[in-house]
């Protein structure tokens, strides 16, 4: 873990840290907060940690052992993939792990880590949906929001520090609160548009309708009145409003995106294909 935070050490000082301290005030919204320290590369590296992490956890964690459905979602994510918006198609991971609870819920770690609850799987109600909410977790990844959170959380001095190797003790801190409880994937209302924007451009040019994660949110809204137990995991990670409908409704306006269809949901499929999920 030393070594992670001390390599390219001078490199990341003076492009990261001179240009906040020289451009902050300057500009209305920039500043310390919007620069993230850590490279793509570090983003593997920590998603690997992470991955290694839930592997080794089957207790709160346990994976899906089913090839025929792991490759059901990991296709809908290649498809994904082909959007000319996916910056790091070849550096991030982009794999995917279904978690075998009845939790609704879905992470990306940094570096592309993929996770789908089976819980979510069988809440939503067509393929487009699923696509839409699969490529939120891609823009979380995309976007970098994890490391651009722990640069913030632990803030540049404390990291510099970190690097320097001052306070070696901090190393444990940090990948401690990555490892337990997925402290650091907690998104902000901010990551959450930012994901749903990325979202659907990455399907605006697919085969899905790219609106479709506003059924979603729809949905978890009517039900959070009645069961607001069944999303609790998922509106602590994933803060919802009416907004976030809204802006969708703003994107397919804004795009002149046609009233959907059967033939841009797959509805008819994707329920057959739920209902083989055990």
């Amino acid at each position: 873990m030393k070594n992670f935070f001390k390599k390219n050490v001078l490199i990341r000082l003076f492009i990261l840290v001179f240009p906040v301290t020289f451009f902050v005030g300057c500009e209305s919204g920039s500043g310390p907060m919007d620069i993230n320290l850590f490279t793509a590369s570090d983003d593997v590296q920590l998603g690997k940690q992470l991955d290694s992490s839930i592997t080794a956890n089957p207790a709160e964690y346990p994976i899906l052992n089913s090839t025929s459905h792991t490759q059901y979602v990991q296709g809908i994510v290649d498809e994904i993939l082909k959007s000319p918006e996916i910056e790091y198609k070849g550096t991030f991971s982009y794999k995917i792990k279904i978690i075998n609870t009845n939790t609704i819920n879905a992470f990306a770690a940094p570096g592309g880590y993929l996770y789908v609850y089976k819980g979510l799987l069988k809440f939503v109600d067509n393929e487009a949906t699923l696509a839409g909410i699969l490529a939120h977790e891609i823009a979380h990844a995309e976007r970098r929001h994890s490391t651009k959170r722990m640069t913030k959380q632990y803030g540049i001095t404390l990291l510099l520090s970190v690097i320097l190797g001052n306070d070696p003790s901090v190393l444990e801190q940090i990948g401690a609160n990555l490892l337990s409880g997925l402290a650091l994937l907690k998104n902000s209302r901010d990551d959450e548009y930012e994901a749903d924007e990325y979202s659907f451009l990455y399907l605006k040019s697919s085969k899905w309708y790219p609106g479709a994660i506003k059924y979603f949110f729809e949905k978890i809204s009517e039900q959070n009145q009645s069961e607001p137990s069944k999303f609790e995991e998922l509106l602590s990670t994933h803060p919802l409003d009416s907004k976030r409908t809204e802006k969708i409704d703003e994107y397919l306006n804004l795009f002149n995106i046609p009233a959907p269809t059967e033939a841009n949901l797959f509805t008819t499929t994707y329920q057959q294909w739920r209902t083989t999920l055990p």
